[in-house]
């Protein structure tokens, strides 16, 4: 357990200090942000892609319920809400049914209830199993606000680590289950929102979804194990080896992403109009682009726009992605690949 948590630390503090040091967190954190929200909602079953909430946010049209978009896309409202507030709001139960209320606003029917505890017992399991044959079922709702309170109470503790306090809430939450749906979701934002308030990230830079959605089996099997044996060591020793595995893997992306900006900047640096050079700030943010989002966004004339476009195209920066002449959509695709990578699961192995 403690050579998990050393490891856990050492990585996650490297990951701290590099992107306190990077030039534009900023920039780079909204691609990221975007690849947790796809992930942690594919765990939900969710089938939309990195790429196509990307290129819809860009204006193209991709081929894509908007459901699945919706979904995926509050999971970044949310987590930004979540984020904001808490320079004025400590994480708590109020802030939890808020960010609840982003997340699921307008999917599902509105059957989610957002921003509400349930009111009604829920189970888990197999699609069309019933509570007699769940495989787990989570307290009942007059005893709700007992276990919440109860779970907000630790959560405000100062005694224990960061990283080991962060594990143990994420599987309280979960066994708690207190929402209709969201439960997944709002589990895994909490986990970053946790780490930002304690001052563990300057910015949210670590997603565990990654990890999970690849381990997903042994994700619920080390869960369920808490409830049925209490086997809190197995379920931290995953947990731990989680934030080591994927504090590697943001630190590693968000370098070469940061090197690509870089050589980037150089090729454009000395062209006749600053507008080139400012479209490559944007690439940071998201690598699909229109020519009429970027004349928006940098609020110039739609040729500006256009000549910037084909000057990052001519070096080789900008690649179209559709055959159509009229709402052309352009990708920086040495950026997606890097995003679309696999997560490594181990240190030193290739990504899987």
């Amino acid at each position: 357990m403690m050579r998990s948590l050393s490891d856990a630390d050492r990585r996650i503090g490297q990951l701290a200090g590099e992107g306190r040091s990077l030039p534009n967190p900023h920039l780079l954190i909204r691609p990221f942000v975007k690849r947790e929200a796809v992930l942690s909602s594919r765990i939900e079953g969710t089938q939309a892609t990195l790429g196509e909430l990307l290129a819809a946010d860009a204006g193209a049209a991709v081929d894509r319920s908007p459901e699945d978009l919706r979904e995926v896309a509050n999971y970044v409202v949310a987590l930004d809400h979540g984020l904001k507030r808490l320079s004025k709001l400590p994480l708590s139960l109020r802030l939890v049914k808020e960010v609840h209320a982003k997340l699921m606003a307008g999917v599902r029917g509105g059957v989610a209830t957002p921003g509400e505890f349930r009111r009604s017992q829920n189970w888990i399991g197999p699609p069309g199993c019933t509570l007699n044959n769940a495989s787990y079922v989570p307290p009942p709702p007059d005893e709700l606000m007992g276990c919440l309170s109860a779970w907000e109470k630790f959560l405000h503790q100062q005694n224990l680590p960061p990283l080991v306090q962060a594990a143990m809430l994420h599987y309280q939450f979960e066994a708690i289950h207190p929402f209709l749906d969201g439960n997944g979701r709002v589990g895994r934002l909490l986990i970053t929102l946790f780490l930002v308030e304690r001052g563990v990230l300057p910015t949210p830079l670590l997603y565990l979804s990654a990890f999970f959605e690849a381990t997903r089996r042994e994700y619920y099997d080390r869960l369920t194990a808490v409830t049925a044996r209490g086997a809190w060591g197995d379920w931290l020793e995953y947990f731990l080896n989680g934030v080591a595995r994927m504090s590697e893997d943001a630190l590693g992306r968000a370098e070469r992403i940061n090197g690509l900006m870089t050589q980037w900047r150089q090729k454009t640096a000395g062209a006749a109009s600053k507008t080139p050079l400012q479209l490559v700030d944007l690439l940071a943010e998201n690598p699909f682009w229109t020519i009429n989002k970027v004349a928006e966004r940098l609020s110039v004339a739609f040729t500006t726009a256009q000549r910037a476009v084909d000057k990052l195209k001519s070096l080789g920066i900008l690649k179209q992605t559709t055959d159509s002449q009229r709402g052309r959509v352009f990708c920086a695709t040495a950026i997606m690949d890097i995003l679309d990578e696999p997560a490594k699961l181990r240190p030193d192995e290739p990504a899987t």
